[in-house]
């Protein structure tokens, strides 16, 4: 084997051990959890690995180690405590220290390389007061000196934030990753591919809406059984106003049958607002829980047509007079009370606990054409959808353990949110320790059973 031994220090689901084998066609030697849900789903993609299922202060690594060299060391510790999506919560201070094990294990290890992967914020990692919460004048001084303690082992030091769609990958996850290395190497940084615009010789960043499988457009949000949640459905009307109504190039799906836009379930930073997005853009950042829901909008052809106008122009003066292109009426009725609609360009009213939305009526132009929006569907992304928006390879096992036990949806979920970003591990690995590729990633065998023989694949 080419190099010394690669480490996985906190291998969770296998984002970052998938990204280096990318980079360089070969398994990392050990993966570190304390979780064995985690090993069992790495073990399933990684079965040449040794596995360790331990507390990473207490793990012995130097027992495995053997006295042989350590070429690679990844190291991404939990970034729960760090992370501004805490918001005004206590941090665990168990979790924020968790940097320090990297520091245990590089002293006894040694090895070439560290390559460490967090949230931005832990750059302001620093005591807590007695509640729980940072310090607002000691921010930054643990962060100082845990690089202090990393350079006086003898350490190169640089780190950036990178975002993931810059370099391909089809999700705009932003993160601090630092570069350590002691083997007289410089450190590299790997040159983006991508940006937003595809200004320049870069590609334009990938569209999440190339991974969701359209075969599944959910259902209708109209005559179901429970009724949606009063926030959803207020996402859902929002999302209608800001992502098709008032969008110019709303997201087409097949054959100008539909109009869809992702929506987020997190509370709205205001109101009548809707925390999503277009399709046509990266995914943002995935967590650990499912987060995200696909909206379609399906239309129809509306047979009272005026004269139009191309869809390659600016939208003309919206008027009602004859002879103009116009949105005639967007609103949703409220079914309860006397039924009162209201304007989609206003923030939606009162939602009371038995509110149900109906569409009553939106015309649209496409090729000369008017049409006007028929039903609406719902469904939750897919974690097979969630995966390859995070960047990993579509072989990758998500869905059951070494053992074939299968995983519930929340935990392949769980892992994912908590995952690197395989392409931006890649892209690392490749830039710092390309002496160590010994070939090409082989994929994992795929059995589909769906029909009458075995496929594999």
């Amino acid at each position: 084997m080419r190099g010394g031994l690669i480490i996985d220090c906190f291998a969770g689901g296998g984002g970052a051990s998938v990204g280096i084998e990318m980079a360089l066609g070969r398994q990392v030697d050990i993966a570190v959890n304390h979780d064995p849900d985690a090993i069992l789903m790495h073990k399933a993609n990684h079965p040449d690995t040794l596995h360790l299922t331990e507390d990473i202060f207490k793990v012995d690594l130097q027992k495995y180690v053997k006295g042989r060299r350590v070429s690679l060391m990844w190291a991404s510790p939990d970034c729960t405590s760090h992370s501004k999506a805490k918001g005004g919560k206590p941090r665990k201070h168990g979790l924020r220290i968790l940097p320090w094990a990297v520091y245990k294990h590089a002293k006894t290890l040694l090895p070439d390389v560290i390559i460490m992967e967090n949230v931005e914020e832990i750059q302001q990692w620093g005591p807590l007061d007695t509640e729980g919460h940072p310090v607002p004048e000691r921010k930054g001084e643990d962060y100082r000196k845990f690089i202090a303690a990393m350079k006086s082992l003898g350490y190169l030091f640089d780190s950036r934030e990178l975002v993931a769609a810059d370099y391909g990958a089809p999700t705009t996850r932003k993160r601090w990753y630092a570069v350590f290395r002691k083997d007289g190497m410089e450190i590299v940084w790997p040159e983006p591919t991508h940006n937003k615009t595809g200004m320049g010789d870069l590609l334009k960043w990938q569209q999440c809406g190339d991974y969701v499988d359209w075969s599944d457009l959910g259902k209708s949000i109209f005559g179901r059984k429970k009724p949606l949640a009063d926030a959803t459905q207020a996402r859902i009307a929002n999302g209608i106003d800001k992502y098709i109504i008032k969008n110019r190039h709303p997201y087409m799906v097949r054959d100008k049958e539909a109009w869809a836009f992702l929506i987020q379930y997190h509370g709205e930073t205001r109101a009548g607002d809707s925390r999503g997005q277009l399709l046509t853009e990266p995914v943002k950042t995935i967590d650990t829980s499912n987060r995200y829901g696909l909206v379609t909008a399906f239309i129809t052809k509306f047979y009272k047509t005026g004269i139009g106008q191309g869809c390659e122009e600016p939208l003309h003066t919206i008027t009602t007079s004859p002879g103009h292109f116009g949105l005639v009426s967007a609103f949703l009725i409220k079914y309860y009370g006397s039924g009162a609609g209201q304007s989609l360009d206003n923030p939606l009213g009162t939602i009371t606990t038995k509110d149900r939305f109906g569409l009553v009526n939106v015309l649209f132009e496409i090729d000369g054409e008017t049409y006007i929006i028929s039903d609406i569907f719902l469904r939750m992304l897919k974690p097979e959808e969630l995966k390859l928006m995070q960047g990993f390879p579509g072989d990758y096992i998500i869905d059951r353990d070494h053992n074939g036990n299968k995983y519930p949806v929340s935990k392949q979920v769980a892992r994912i949110g908590n995952s690197v970003v395989p392409v931006m591990a890649r892209k690392l690995v490749e830039a710092n320790c390309s002496y160590l590729k010994i070939g090409e990633r082989m994929p994992n065998m795929r059995i589909d059973d769906s029909g009458q023989q075995l496929r594999f694949a």
